[in-house]
C-alpha cells in the first residue's frame, strides 16, 4: 500500500534555504518580517551568520530612514523629551532642554548616561550652526563606555559618565580615533594627534599634541569663483575624518552654488564631487597622498558620523563609493535636499534612494541627520 506523500508547510522550510533568503535581504526590517513570519523561521533564521544590515538615516522629528528603499521607521524607547545630535555605530547621542545626555541604543535598549552640560552648545544660530559637531569612541562603546571624545565648539572634550575635560584649545572641524589616538583637522589645514593619558584622579590629560602634517591646499577654505564653459559657480569645501581599516582618509567635499548671487541658499547648493587622502603617518612629518578608491569599502559620510563597512560583506552596498547626505547647513534642513552616491571610479554621483523608493515629505525637528547602523539582533 502506498503511503501519501506527507504535506509540507512553509515552516518546514530548510535553514540552509530560509538563510540564502535571508542573505538577499539587506534591509534590518525585511529580516525582521521575514523571522515574524512564524516560530520555525524565527530560530532558523539566526542559525546562519548574515552580513551587517544597510544603515539608516535619522529623520529630524525623531524617525529613521532605511537606505536604499526609503522606508520610515518608527523605534520604541526612543525618548520624546531629547533630540538626537549625532551617533557612533548602533547608539544614539540625545540631549535634553535641561543639558542632560545620554548615549541610547535602540535596539538593544541599553543606556548610558552622560555629563550634564549646557543647552547651548547645542541651540542652532543662523550664522554659526551648533557648537556640536561629534561624538566618537576609540572602540565599540560597550567595551569602552568611559572613553567617549566630543567636540563641541571646535574643542575636544573627553567625557566620562561623571567627568568632562576639555583637551584642546584648537578650533577643530572633525576627529576621529585611528589605531588608538585621537586625531583632528583644524582651521588652516592642521591635522593633529592628541596622546591622551589619566591622571590619579582619573581625569583625563593630554600628554603631547602633534602636528602631524599639513594637507595639499586643492581649494581655498574661503568660497572662490571658478569659470567652467562660460559658467560661473561659487564652490566652498568642508571636511571630513574618517577611520578605514588600517587607514585614515581625509575627505574634502567640494559643494557648488550655482548662483554666486545666492551664496549659502540651499535651494542653489549642490555637491559637485569628492577628494579623498590617506595619512601616511610612517613620515617624519606626516603626509597626505591621494586615494583613488577605498579598497573595496564604503563610506558613509556625515557631520555628526562617518563610518566606512566592507561593501564585499554587505549586500546592497556599493564598494569604493562615497554616501553623503545634507548636513553642512547651519540650521536644520531636509538631509535628503543635498545627498546621493559618489562613485570613486567614475566620478558619478547617484540618488541616495533607489528608483522605486518613495521620497519621504520632510517634516522638520529639533534633531540632527546622521548614520546609525543596526545591529541583526531583533
Amino acid at each position: 500500500m502506498n503511503k501519501e506523500p506527507r504535506s509540507s508547510s512553509w515552516a518546514d522550510l530548510q535553514p540552509e534555504l530560509l538563510g540564502l533568503v535571508l542573505l538577499r535581504l539587506p534591509s534590518l526590517v525585511d529580516r525582521v518580517r521575514l523571522r515574524a513570519v512564524c516560530r520555525s523561521w524565527r530560530s532558523n533564521g539566526r542559525l546562519q551568520p548574515l552580513p551587517s544590515p544597510l544603515p539608516w538615516l535619522t529623520l529630524l522629528d525623531g524617525t529613521f530612514l532605511s537606505i536604499p528603499d526609503g522606508k520610515i521607521i518608527r523605534m520604541q524607547g526612543v525618548p520624546d523629551d531629547a533630540f538626537c545630535c549625532g551617533s557612533t555605530d548602533s547608539w544614539l547621542f540625545f540631549v535634553r532642554s535641561n543639558g542632560q545626555c545620554s548615549m541610547l541604543n535602540p535596539f538593544s535598549k541599553a543606556r548610558l548616561d552622560l555629563p550634564k552640560v549646557s543647552i547651548k552648545w547645542f541651540e542652532a544660530s543662523p550664522r554659526f550652526g551648533s557648537s556640536f559637531r561629534k561624538l566618537v569612541v576609540p572602540s565599540p562603546l560597550e567595551s569602552s563606555p568611559d572613553s567617549v571624545a566630543v567636540l563641541l565648539g571646535g574643542s575636544v572634550y573627553m567625557r566620562r559618565p561623571s567627568i568632562a575635560t576639555e583637551l584642546s584649545s584648537r578650533y577643530l572641524f572633525d576627529i576621529a580615533f585611528f589605531n588608538g589616538k585621537l586625531y583632528g583637522i583644524s582651521v588652516g589645514d592642521g591635522f593633529s594627534s592628541f596622546e591622551i593619558n589619566y591622571g590619579p584622579d582619573s581625569k583625563p590629560k593630554i600628554s603631547a599634541v602633534k602636528c602631524i602634517t599639513k594637507p595639499p591646499s586643492l581649494w581655498a577654505m574661503q568660497p572662490r569663483l571658478i569659470m567652467s564653459s562660460g559658467k560661473t559657480s561659487s564652490y566652498r569645501q568642508v571636511e571630513y575624518l574618517v577611520e578605514c581599516p588600517g587607514k585614515l582618509l581625509k575627505v574634502m567635499r567640494m559643494i557648488e552654488s550655482s548662483d554666486p548671487e545666492s551664496y549659502g541658499h540651499l535651494e542653489c547648493d549642490r555637491t559637485a564631487t569628492f577628494d579623498v587622502f590617506e595619512a601616511d603617518l610612517s613620515t617624519e612629518p606626516g603626509q597626505w597622498r591621494c586615494a583613488f578608491n577605498l579598497g573595496g569599502q564604503a563610506i558613509f559620510l556625515g557631520k555628526h558620523c562617518s563610518k566606512s563597512l566592507p561593501a564585499g560583506e554587505c549586500t546592497g552596498i556599493q564598494e569604493d563609493c562615497i554616501y553623503f547626505m545634507c548636513d553642512y547647513r547651519n540650521l536644520a534642513v531636509d538631509p535628503l535636499h543635498d545627498s546621493g552616491v559618489y562613485n570613486m571610479r567614475t566620478g558619478v554621483i547617484t540618488p541616495l534612494l533607489s528608483e522605486t523608493a518613495a521620497v519621504p515629505q520632510y517634516r522638520g525637528g529639533q534633531g540632527r541627520p546622521t548614520w546609525i547602523f543596526p545591529a541583526d539582533a531583533m
